[in-house]
């Protein structure tokens, strides 16, 4: 008489199988940042932090140009405030919408005075006339979308959407800047 078979039938992967898998998963798991807190920041809060101070920097600049160019001041606000937002966004926080020369104070002539608040080198000097503060800008806005889109590919799917949203308004803040004749 055969024995019946056991209500213990084997279905699934064996546990020896399990065993042998698991330092495998452990290690993945550990490649996609969800290793112990104590390994600092991941590569995507380091790129989130760059590009906030990219934007805050920025904004500095915008405030430096309207400061020595006040007559640029009603076409690059509105710039700014977006920079403002993007700054933000990648959670900046040290950027506020306040008036632009309460956070700069640069002298008529395009050298930066004696008090001026402006920590940044690149917003230092702003040029004597408008077309080229306004260059320098475009060139500023250039640079930062250029190095924005190159990061698209080491940083996750959300942070880089929002990288490349960002560095697409800075396309067009060149323009604006270049062609735009407001």
């Amino acid at each position: 008489m055969p024995f019946p078979p056991s209500p213990r039938a084997r279905s699934g992967p064996r546990r020896r199988s399990l065993l042998a898998l698991a330092p495998a998963a452990l290690a993945l798991s550990s490649c996609t940042g969800g290793g112990p807190a104590g390994d600092g920041p991941s590569a995507a809060d380091r790129a989130r932090a760059r590009a906030a101070r990219d934007s805050e920097e920025l904004v500095e600049r915008y405030d430096a140009v309207i400061a020595a160019r006040p007559g640029l001041a009603k076409r690059l606000r509105p710039l700014r405030e977006e920079v403002v937002r993007h700054a933000r966004a990648f959670g900046g926080g040290r950027t506020s919408s306040a008036s632009p020369s309460a956070s700069a104070s640069v002298s008529p002539a395009g050298s930066p005075s004696a008090s001026a608040s402006v920590p940044s080198a690149p917003s230092a000097a702003v040029p004597g006339n408008d077309k080229d503060a306004l260059a320098g800008l475009a060139a500023a806005e250039r640079e930062l979308a250029d190095r924005r889109a190159k990061a698209l590919g080491g940083v996750p799917g959300e942070l880089a959407r929002l990288l490349a949203s960002v560095a697409a308004a800075g396309a067009a803040h060149v323009y604006l800047l270049t062609e735009g004749d407001a």
